[in-house]
């Protein structure tokens, strides 16, 4: 019933569908690159395992603002306080008693490698990676950050602080941490996004190496050094809006720019006729 399609074939083939939006990866202020990839449960073990930490029987809950064990008791772990001005925005100024860090100063003086939990969520994917290089699945999960363009973000960002592109490749970077089964199909909106030109490539390989285990990747992108190393496009127009909406032309890079009608096609003609794709 209302279907815009006649059939589809090959489903049978696929064990598992990821869906991966643009979203943010959570609608609170708590929420982090961090928290989000499970990486923030293996930084809290590591500190709960210090010989001070177990001295004063701190676990890890002690080590997350989100707990009250844990968290400043002035702002609760926000690192801020709201104030609320009449007939005007609410305010926000950083908190008196932990001057931003959230979290209760008895953690902050628990140490690892000469550092509290705040100065490590401050680092950035690039810091943390030589900071934790000797713990495989710490690093690992970091480098996944690395591999997507991502190393200049920090652990501790606030999720409402990253851009839809970002937000969907950390969301790409944590799918990367789970067991794939044999056939996966991914589906993407725009990867691409807010990346610099010296990131593309980045992602390409991730891309590349989903495919060289066997799972298809199908993108919805702009971004033309993306286009061109598709085995297979569907270029959509001619134009935008109403205007739009038919396939102009499908097939490999060659047959895409071999179509007049088609602006993709035109634009890869231009910008790599010299190239062997």
């Amino acid at each position: 019933k209302n279907r815009y399609y006649e059939s589809i074939t090959g489903g049978d083939s696929i064990c598992r569908m990821v869906h991966i939006t643009q979203k943010p990866i959570g609608c609170s202020s708590r929420s982090t690159p961090a928290t989000y990839t499970g990486l923030m449960d293996e930084i809290r073990m590591l500190f709960s395992k210090t010989e001070m930490a177990k001295i004063r029987n701190y676990s890890m809950s002690h080590f997350s603002y989100n707990s009250k064990e844990g968290q400043c008791p002035a702002c609760h772990g926000y690192g801020y306080k709201t104030i609320e001005v009449p007939f005007m925005p609410e305010m926000k100024t950083k908190c008196s008693m932990c001057k931003g860090k959230k979290f209760h100063s008895p953690i902050l003086q628990i140490l690892y490698k000469g550092k509290n939990i705040s100065q490590i969520l401050d680092f950035s994917m690039e810091e943390a990676l030589l900071f934790f290089l000797e713990h495989k699945k710490i690093s690992q999960i970091i480098q996944s950050f690395i591999d997507i363009g991502l190393g200049y973000i920090s652990l501790g960002q606030s999720s409402l602080t990253l851009s839809g592109g970002e937000a969907q490749r950390i969301k790409l970077a944590a799918k990367l941490q789970m067991p794939n089964p044999q056939h996966t199909l991914y589906l993407l909106d725009e990867p691409s996004t807010g990346l610099h030109i010296s990131d593309i490539q980045k992602l390409i390989n991730i891309f590349d190496r989903l495919i060289s285990k066997g799972h298809t990747i199908i993108l919805v992108e702009h971004h033309l050094d993306v286009i061109k190393n598709a085995d297979w496009i569907i270029d959509m127009g001619p134009e935008g809006g109403e205007k739009g909406g038919n396939v102009n032309v499908q097939g490999t890079v060659y047959d895409v720019q071999q179509c007049s009608q088609s602006y993709t096609g035109q634009l890869l003609k231009q910008c790599y006729i010299d190239e062997n794709i």
